[in-house]
């Protein structure tokens, strides 16, 4: 201000003294002596702990917080700072500034910090200093790792997830789930059964944690119990093994479903023939001649239960002749729906009969003339459905369709390899399970290609890049529709650490 004003200003300069022990020129503070001398008389450091021992786990890669707590923590994690800051004793004389970890070999057994610590020295001055503190890794595995190498089929918990159902789709879709989330990351031993999957765990906790995450994406019902394995009269301590049996609604996605009469009801008189069209915690069914939809919780489903009808296994390929619109697009529950007038004919049909069905379907807005779909043949079914004839008078359709096919453009690349894979949960197999491989085989190669033609199945799974796929095999296809496949964008880079030459095994491609 004084300067915009022409006024004189007198420069101010910093002044310096010269330092006490060495006398170089420095900018004055409270002790009179530089940084260097300081340093050399002081040293702030002096008493703190700069070696420690902490004990590792090698098996769940946890460590030690005394007396009893073990904290998992990966290398140079911020979990793995803090427990090591923590260990240390006498650092509360010192103020603590920052903390970061030095690169050491992996296989060293050692881990150092470097800490920079102020404290008040000479005549109010403030010092700051940078040490080193080395921690040794102690090898000694914890309890419940050491019960495992003892006896490996040793477990406290067991969680014994079933689906009644002829195939194992559902389980498929729920691996996926659980290794997305890691669920089943505490999981000592994991065996697939006929109808199911085993779960086993050291700690009933473990077991309580995965019921409920299973609960919150599939519609289940549970019950445990528990039997006693030893007794301790004098130190009065019990040991239990907790079983969990969880069993998850019959009712999948696509199937056809004939509604009771007092669920049809209490639904507003939806229905009776329904199609289920997602299963989370939750089931939504839709009308395929009124595009009506509602959605069933596990209570409400497990309160009157039904089976499915038809199931997917028994869809059937079915040519369209002719298709005209009878409504505007709607959106039900974020899918799109059309409906629309069609006429189909059943390709095992051709050359034998010229029968041809006039049908409603609620997928207008995918079909066109020449497509193909899959849909239930009731025309030629012979269903003995209990709920079915509780409804007198009811016409059934001859046919209701439920998604469009692309197995004769899937021909056509056949034996090729995806752009994608997916990982798979490391499990023993039941030798029932070993005889129906070939049939495993045939539901796991369809349930890929539901994800590759459904987005909102992917959107809870992860996709892997393929090392194998050549992309020139699909730029050399020219042919109008394309079949449907995931996005280059959706696929997370596979990060393989292993050295060996199938790093590939736990992959299922």
């Amino acid at each position: 201000m004084a300067e915009e004003a022409g006024m004189f200003v007198v420069h101010q300069t910093v002044g310096t003294v010269l330092c006490c022990k060495c006398g170089i020129p420095m900018p004055p503070n409270a002790a009179n002596m530089c940084v260097k001398c300081l340093r050399s008389e002081v040293d702030i450091t002096e008493g703190l702990q700069k070696h420690a021992i902490i004990r590792h786990c090698p098996e769940c890669d946890s460590y030690l917080q005394p007396p009893r707590t073990w904290i998992k923590a990966q290398l140079e994690s911020k979990e793995l700072l803090t427990f090591c800051v923590k260990r240390l004793k006498n650092l509360n004389k010192v103020r603590l500034v920052n903390a970061e970890f030095i690169w050491t070999e992996p296989h060293s057994k050692r881990i150092k910090v470097k800490l920079k610590v102020q404290k008040e020295v000479l005549n109010g001055a403030v010092l700051e200093q940078s040490y080193v503190v080395e921690y040794v890794q102690e090898e000694h595995m914890c309890e419940s790792c050491s019960r495992v190498q003892a006896n490996p089929d040793q477990w406290v918990a067991a969680v014994q997830l079933r689906q009644h159902v002829s195939h194992r789709r559902t389980f498929f879709y729920l691996e996926q789930l659980i290794l997305k989330h890691s669920a089943a990351a505490s999981a000592i031993k994991i065996k697939q059964m006929e109808q199911g999957i085993d779960f086993f765990f050291s700690k009933r906790s473990h077991a309580v944690k995965f019921v409920e995450f299973i609960g919150m994406v599939a519609p289940v019902r549970s019950r445990n119990d528990k039997q006693l394995v030893s007794h301790d009269p004098k130190s009065n301590n019990y040991n239990y093994k907790y079983t969990f049996s969880v069993e998850i609604s019959p009712v999948c996605r696509e199937d056809l479903i004939c509604l009771p009469p007092k669920v049809a009801v209490s639904l507003g008189n939806l229905g009776p023939l329904v199609i289920c069209t997602k299963v989370t915690n939750s089931i939504a069914l839709l009308d395929p001649f009124t595009l009506r939809h509602c959605f069933l919780d596990a209570d409400q489903y497990w309160r009157a239960s039904f089976k499915s009808l038809l199931n997917s296994r028994q869809l059937v390929e079915y040519i369209v002749l002719d298709v005209e619109i009878i409504s505007s697009e709607v959106n039900v529950g974020g899918s799109k729906y059309t409906l629309a007038d069609a006429q189909v004919a059943r390709v095992s049909d051709f050359g034998k009969n010229d029968t041809i069905f006039s049908i409603r379907t609620h997928l207008g807005h995918l079909l066109n003339p020449g497509d193909y779909a899959l849909g239930y043949d009731l025309y030629a079914a012979n269903s003995n459905d209990i709920e079915l004839d509780k409804y007198k008078g009811l016409v059934l359709p001859d046919a209701i369709l439920i998604k469009k096919s692309f197995e004769e453009k899937r021909q056509r690349k056949r034996g090729k390899a995806r752009a994608w894979k997916l990982k798979s949960l490391n499990m023993e197999v039941d030798d029932k399970g070993r005889t129906d491989q070939e049939k495993i085989d045939s539901e796991y190669e369809q349930f890929l290609k539901d994800l590759e033609e459904n987005p909102d199945m992917r959107f809870n799974v992860s996709l892997y890049r393929n090392r194998e796929y050549q992309p020139s095999e699909i730029a050399s296809m020219t042919d109008g529709e394309e079949v449907p496949s995931v996005p280059l964008e959706e696929l997370l880079a596979d990060l393989d650490l292993s050295v060996d030459e199938d790093g590939d095994s736990n992959m299922r491609e």
